[in-house]
């Protein structure tokens, strides 16, 4: 019998040197920005080119959160401070997160031509298939804030397999009403463009204190190369088509409505809680909150969205963060019922921590 001798090459394990070590720090600093930058990319659809950022990695195994901006911001000046936030990094290292800006809007866009046909909310929601495909993504949670939440319902009521959960923040599924229109009409005659977007994005409170935050906002938009497109972005959202949203056209994923209760679209986000279905909408209504909570309070958002993913089945050996630990978990809570339904859950501001059901079994009014 005869044995085969393989030869085996060893390698010596060398320290690295002092050149060589700054190399790898340098990478991996790079690595981290571009981690925390995302990557960028455009995309074609069937009306034009989508900008999207994508942060981590493409996991199609669980759905990615996918979020749509407001009129008047993009992805970062809307979603970086609830995204940043520390206790938010729970839920975005175990998600790949997808913003996508409307067409035209993101930072640094080269202004559309003069009679350029922008598009409609129709038609910028049935541009979002083509994103998913891009990215091989079977299903998303997404997050909305005023038109893009819009969007993500329009896209949601035609795609219902598609978005396994929403969040739709100052959402209004109402086309506008004789009155709306008169007072946009005289608003836009009376207003600079820039009021007129702050107006939609906040409160009368916040536009008379005249905070910081009004004013870095005011500046931006005012000075904004692509303001063209940021006004094509606002008419479309303005000529908005009723979604007709009701007990029997609606949403067949968990929804999470939030508004603040000084915001302007508070009475449309308690109407549209009004047509949805109780077993799956959970209603968070924020006490002394203007109208932009995810900037203005995002730790409040962060925890409600936690509890929100676990009602979804994910992250529940994850979800006692120290920011809920920190908080009461003894509750009282008081229910009050319209006919068959359960239509509130009061939580005290101080009470949002504790264990919330992980299923939406009620609709949910919770001020905090």
């Amino acid at each position: 019998m005869t044995t085969e001798m393989q030869e085996i090459a060893m390698t010596e394990e060398k320290p690295l040197l002092p050149g060589q070590l700054d190399d790898v720090k340098g990478a991996d600093i790079a690595a981290r920005i571009l981690l925390d930058q995302g990557q960028e990319y455009n995309i074609e659809t069937p009306h034009g080119l989508l900008h999207v950022t994508l942060h981590g990695t493409v996991n199609t195994r669980r759905p990615a959160i996918f979020t749509i901006h407001d009129v008047g911001m993009e992805s970062k000046t809307c979603f970086s401070t609830l995204f940043k936030f520390e206790e938010m990094q729970e839920i975005v290292k175990n998600f790949t997160v997808v913003h996508v800006d409307a067409p035209g809007q993101e930072d640094g866009a080269a202004a559309y031509p003069a009679g350029y046909q922008y598009a409609s909310m129709d038609q910028i929601s049935e541009m979002l298939p083509a994103v998913l495909q891009y990215f091989n993504f079977r299903t998303v949670i997404g997050v909305g804030v005023g038109a893009g939440a819009y969007i993500l319902s329009k896209f949601t009521l035609t795609h219902s397999d598609t978005v396994e959960g929403l969040v739709l923040i100052n959402v209004d599924t109402n086309s506008r009403g004789w009155m709306d229109w008169a007072a946009q009409k005289l608003s836009s005659l009376t207003s600079s463009l820039p009021d007129q977007i702050l107006s939609h994005l906040f409160s009368q409170e916040e536009m008379s204190a005249n905070t910081e935050l009004i004013r870095s906002h005011k500046e931006r938009i005012a000075k904004a190369a692509n303001l063209t497109n940021i006004e094509l972005f606002w008419k479309s959202y303005l000529g908005r088509k009723d979604l007709d949203i009701d007990r029997n056209n609606t949403f067949k994923c968990p929804v999470m409505l939030v508004v603040g209760d000084q915001a302007p679209y508070e009475e449309a986000v308690v109407e549209c809680n009004s047509k949805l279905d109780p077993t799956t909408t959970s209603f968070l209504k924020m006490a002394d909150a203007g109208g932009m909570p995810q900037l203005t309070q995002p730790s409040k958002v962060t925890e409600a969205f936690k509890y929100f993913i676990q009602g979804m089945g994910y992250m529940a050996s994850s979800c006692m963060t120290r920011l809920s630990r920190s908080r009461t978990t003894s509750l009282s809570s008081s229910y009050s019922m319209e006919g068959s339904r359960s239509r509130s859950r009061t939580l005290s501001q101080g009470s949002l921590g504790g264990q919330l059901p992980p299923s939406p079994s009620h609709t949910m009014e919770v001020s905090c």
